[in-house]
């Protein structure tokens, strides 16, 4: 199959895409009129702000006021079942002018009306939900200047007993936290809860590429909200992935935060953004322009393709916004760190069709590390086009250049990291490099009716490595002298993604099904060039000269390779509801694959993969979750390998069985039990009868239990905490030792994230953070012969706010502990960074 011909096909289907969701100019303007529940408006993709609640009492009933800036609309879908008439406005969030968030409730403010509610449901949509007693109310929608007004009137007046619309979804939140019930004579007041962004996010789209509450979903999902990167003064994205289970640094490519993860035992690489493949190991990710991270535990192919096993990182983009938006933020701190970055948003245009956000980050920064230092310029506009009330574009672009001291670390001696001062360098200090990476695509998405949508997306991603090496990280000469290898080298990848989605919704009889159907082609290109002096210096590790005589560098390439990995993926998923407490999750995925590479002799292989996913939830009451599920992935070779007998290798299969159970307390915290096992085959091994080639019959299994848990205590009182049990092994290999254990995987890890703020009094704004974190042993290297010692390390943080200004103190390993982050081998071994303190003040308008 030839994918070139496949990758026109799909560049046609994106134009298609477009002509299907854009209107004639005549189409794009609604008229502002009285609007009954029968006729819902669709979502733009904005985030209006509700800066307050109204109810008026009228001869009929009440009315319930969402009072907007003047020229702003709210999109509102029903969602109405039973006896609930629920509306759901997605753009929109109940803020405060000061930033919080709030909440509206009545309980019986009518005759046969049970209750009046109004909350943040999620980050980009707010539900208005109005409980009848024994029948639907009666309510209509109004589009006013002031607002959207939900007119409802008592039962006792109603012409008579609404029929429920066809529903559009079951819902899918609880009560929120009832408050005192405003009288039935005055208008209803408003209650204060909070941040606009708390530590508990109840909605993510990862895990079914569909908004779909986590309670819902049979698997373990942990989302790592703004708030969180805020609090911990985050920026880089390793820092924010300690306060997930199962989840450990794989590595730390040239000492920079690029590099891979270890989720569940195995190592993965990229990661995704925005639900597309950034698979660029090699550049960081900088926290600037994120809005939060999601972590899908376990195999992930049916979604996202090759990837390993243990589960997918996705990271997703701070948006537009409908209404201006100003932040600015400067940290300093030990070791020469500053960095300042400002965000900028609003609307382009005076009608808000079109809107911007622009993300820009500066970073200078040294390092405990001898000779190590780190120079970042980060730059991310967006760019929405709200074509209609059906249709949007979005366009969205990243620029990131880093300059900085390749450090491959520490070696170990004996079965331990050397013991020598982790602050030594071992290499010289001409070893500097230059990275860029080049993010861009497009969103677009069409909503056909209040049922279905298309969505079509494209990212390119273009990264460019160059620089002068001399690094260590080669097995040590007598245990004193590391052999440092001189050169100059450039590596450049690519990365394109076409995807496009069908998302919909039906019913046959009682049973409700959201399908969703996909179709993905990505390319992958690598570049790799190499100009290599011959012989290594050595470098005395205890006592290390390196005012030596620099070599010269050859002109002539001295190894150079080229590969294209092409796959086609095609997918479909169905989400169904049996009943409101028993949901199922079932899915596939064919992916075709065809790799071209070029090592000195062309070469191509062309092979196939299905991965299944299978899962159930069942919640014998609201606020617990029952959930099984399995699932498979698979992840070819980065580079094209053959047995003796010439015959390629088969992709790696990984194949869960998960069990888990998931609590919701007062719609304010969240907790995830979960229990796996995840075996990987077709591990490719030594080949007892050919020692110059490989065979696949290598096995690796991991198990485990996990918690994670996040939310409110109290008010003003946040917690993120995890801990996870992990037995990952070696189950079969011709080199490795049966049982030995997999590369940085602790047996035993936890963390633990706190704050509290005070919420009223003179110190009204002050806050206090603390962090524990704990892991344990790990090894270096697969064969085991490398320990890298258990650690446990506290960081903490005081900040004080008031108004639209923020000023905050960072701690990090308060105590000053020794310990190792994450190795790459037993000769690359990463400490982690003593105490540290960074400084920081941000304002926003």
């Amino acid at each position: 199959m030839k994918l070139d011909k496949l990758f026109q096909s799909l560049l046609l289907t994106s134009a298609i895409a477009f002509s299907i969701g854009t209107p004639a100019r005549a189409d794009i303007k609604v008229p502002r009129t009285l609007a009954q529940t029968s006729t819902p408006t669709l979502p733009q993709g904005n985030v209006v702000k509700i800066t307050g609640v109204k109810a008026n009492p009228t001869e009929k009933g009440v009315e319930v006021i969402l009072e907007t800036r003047e020229g702003e609309r709210l999109q509102v879908a029903n969602r109405s079942t039973g006896n609930n008439f629920v509306a759901d406005i997605t753009g929109g969030q109940l803020q405060l002018a000061n930033g919080d968030t709030f909440t509206f409730r009545s309980e019986k403010p009518l005759v046969g009306i049970v209750e009046i509610t109004v909350v943040n449901f999620d980050a980009n949509t707010v539900r208005v939900t109005v409980v009848g007693e024994k029948a639907l109310p009666t309510v209509e929608l109004f589009d006013d200047n002031s607002g959207l007004i939900f007119a409802v009137a008592e039962a006792s007046v109603a012409p008579q007993t609404p029929s429920a619309l066809p529903a559009e979804e079951k819902p899918t939140t609880e009560t929120p936290q009832e408050q005192p019930a405003a009288q039935q004579d005055n208008p209803i007041e408003l209650v204060v809860t909070g941040e606009l962004d708390g530590y508990r996010v109840p909605n993510a789209s990862t895990a079914t590429k569909t908004d779909t509450p986590l309670r819902d979903i049979p698997g373990s999902i942990q989302v790592i909200p703004r708030q969180i990167l805020e609090d911990q003064n985050t920026t880089r994205i390793q820092d924010a992935l300690q306060n997930v289970s199962s989840v450990n640094r794989q590595g730390n490519y040239g000492g920079t935060d690029a590099g891979g993860y270890n989720i569940r035992g195995f190592a993965q690489e990229g990661n995704f953004r925005n639900g597309l493949a950034d698979n660029d190991f090699f550049s960081s990710v900088d926290t600037a322009n994120i809005e939060r991270i999601e972590v899908l535990k376990g195999p992930a192919s049916v979604l996202f393709g090759q990837v390993e096993p243990g589960g997918i990182i996705n990271v997703v983009t701070k948006q537009p916004l409908s209404t201006p938006y100003y932040s600015a933020d400067f940290s300093a701190g030990n070791y020469a760190f500053y960095r300042p970055s400002f965000d900028i948003s609003g609307p382009l245009t005076s009608d808000g069709s079109l809107l911007y956000r622009l993300n820009v980050a500066y970073q200078n920064a040294g390092s405990f590390r001898d000779f190590n230092f780190t120079e970042r310029v980060f730059v991310a506009p967006v760019i929405t086009w709200n074509i209609s009330e059906r249709s949007s574009l979005t366009f969205d672009f990243e620029y990131q250049n880093n300059n900085y001291l390749f450090d491959r670390g520490l070696p170990s001696v004996g079965d331990r990291p050397a013991a020598i001062p982790i602050n030594r360098f071992i290499g010289l200090p001409e070893s500097i490099y230059d990275d860029s990476t080049l993010r861009a695509g497009y969103r677009f998405e069409h909503q056909f009716s209040k049922d279905w949508q298309l969505r079509n997306a494209f990212s390119f991603v273009f990264g460019k490595s160059a620089g002068t090496y001399a690094i260590g990280g080669y097995e040590l000469i007598d245990d004193q002298f590391s052999p440092i290898y001189v050169g100059r080298d450039n590596f450049s990848r690519e990365t394109y993604t076409i995807q496009t989605e069908l998302v919909g919704r039906f019913n046959t009889g009682s049973i409700v099904h959201q399908p969703l159907f996909g179709v993905e082609l990505r390319r992958n290109v690598w570049e790799y060039n190499s100009f290599d002096v011959p012989d290594p210096i050595l470098l005395d590790i205890f006592n290390p000269n390196y005012d030596v005589d620099f070599p010269a560098i050859p002109d002539e390439k001295t190894s150079s390779y080229t590969t294209r990995r092409d796959t086609l993926g095609i997918y479909l998923q169905d989400q169904i509801t049996f009943a409101d407490n028993l949901k199922l999750l079932v899915g596939g995925r064919f992916d075709a694959f065809q790799r071209n590479e070029d090592f000195g002799t062309p070469d191509e292989e062309s092979l196939s993969a299905f991965s299944p996913r299978v899962g159930i939830v069942y919640q014998p009451i609201k606020p617990i979750s029952l959930y099984a599920s399995y699932t498979q992935s698979f992840q070819p070779d980065r580079f094209l390998g053959r047995s003796a007998t010439s015959d390629p290798f088969k992709p790696t299969r990984g194949t869960q069985y998960e069990v888990g159970i998931k609590g919701d307390i007062n719609e304010k915290l969240s907790a995830t039990l979960a229990a796996y096992q995840i075996t990987k085959t077709n591990v490719v091994t030594l080949d007892p009868n050919n020692p110059d080639f490989s065979v696949q019959v290598g096995e690796q299994r991991s198990r485990g239990i996990e918690l994670d848990i996040s939310g409110e205590i109290l008010p003003g009182w946040s917690i993120i905490t995890s801990y996870a049990y992990t037995d990952a092994i070696t189950t079969q290999d011709n080199n490795i030792p049966v049982g030995n254990q997999l590369i940085n995987v602790p047996t035993h890890a936890a963390s633990l994230w706190t704050t509290y703020e005070l919420q009223n009094g003179n110190l009204k704004g002050l806050g206090f953070s603390l962090g524990l974190y704990y892991v344990g042993e790990r090894n270096a290297d697969l064969e085991n012969t490398s320990i890298l010692p258990s650690y446990f390390r506290t960081d903490s943080a005081i900040y004080y706010k008031r108004d639209n200004w923020r000023l905050a103190l960072n701690f990090r390993n308060l105590f000053n502990q020794t310990y190792y982050e994450t190795s790459q081998s037993r000769d690359i071994i990463y400490p982690g960074a003593p105490f540290t303190v960074i400084g920081s003040f941000s304002i926003q308008f």
